[in-house]
């Protein structure tokens, strides 16, 4: 049961965290953002590293590293397809691929899921094609669902469900150790694509008060994700915290009045019911 909470409170987390960063790529490139939100994050997950305790071995090390890889990636893409596209739109759409990594890596390692998570991939694919349809919202100018988006979405959610499938490997005992070499990596690649890309600088105001929070609830949620895939198996924990849609769409409807058609609500729906049915395996 605490590892379904955790993964409750996992996603919650993302979902907030991850509407406060795409309001905050709308106002700048979204590697701005990521440049200051990831920084601040490994701070303080390094800082509740060395409070926590744990042992700093060598699978706890290359595990992390190379969770981060795909964290950096994942952030970045997801970021500059919410600053681009309706949030009620990506968000969804990336959780169903985020749900999928770890269930079928949870298969490849052995686990068996029953009939209903069958008939929840079903409607999952379904989900895809109705929530891919144009959405508009009235913040400033339309952001549709375009092609770009639609390469950007579906890569940060194949980046986030490798996230969850790579920090599942760390061991236990390494505690909070696998998220702050994660974040290393992270801000690392961070850094250098955008010293490259010529956004080697944070953004001002309002922006980096969003960036900020971002950072901070991003840490809540990670620290999170990690006990929840420690306390449950990688396809539960995976699927749970793959619900993290919920928060962003309702914000997103509820602070910048994005419309969706009937079909795409069907679409958000069936994706959200298709989570769940996942989760109960």
């Amino acid at each position: 049961m605490i590892g379904v909470l955790l993964a409750l409170a996992s996603a919650i987390g993302y979902g907030v965290s991850d509407f406060v960063g795409g309001i905050a790529a709308r106002r700048v490139a979204a590697l701005r953002v990521v440049l200051v939100s990831y920084p601040i994050a490994m701070v303080l997950l390094g800082l509740l590293a060395l409070l926590m305790g744990g042992t700093v071995s060598t699978p706890a090390v290359v595990w992390g590293l190379l969770c981060g890889v795909s964290q950096a990636f994942g952030v970045w893409w997801f970021y500059a397809a919410l600053g681009a596209g309706p949030i009620s739109v990506v968000s969804p759409l990336t959780a169903v691929l985020v749900a999928s990594v770890p269930v079928t890596a949870g298969l490849v390692l052995g686990e068996r899921p029953g009939v209903i998570a069958g008939v929840g991939t079903v409607l999952a694919l379904i989900a895809v094609a109705l929530v891919s349809r144009q959405a508009t919202d009235e913040d400033e100018h339309p952001h549709r669902f375009t092609a770009t988006v639609a390469w950007l979405t579906v890569g940060s959610g194949l980046a986030f469900g490798l996230n969850f499938v790579l920090l599942h490997q760390a061991p236990s005992d390494a505690h909070l150790w696998p998220l702050f070499f994660a974040r290393v990596s992270a801000t690392a690649i961070v850094l250098i694509v955008a010293a490259l890309s010529g956004n080697f600088h944070a953004p001002r105001g309002f922006p980096l008060k969003l960036a900020v929070t971002a950072a901070l609830l991003d840490t809540g949620a990670n620290v999170a994700t990690l006990l929840a895939l420690q306390a449950s198996m990688l396809s539960l924990a995976g699927v749970l915290m793959s619900l993290y849609p919920a928060a962003t769409v309702l914000l997103a409807i509820v602070v910048l009045r994005e419309r969706v058609t009937r079909w795409q609500v069907l679409g958000m729906v069936l994706a959200l019911v298709a989570v769940a049915m996942l989760a109960v395996r």
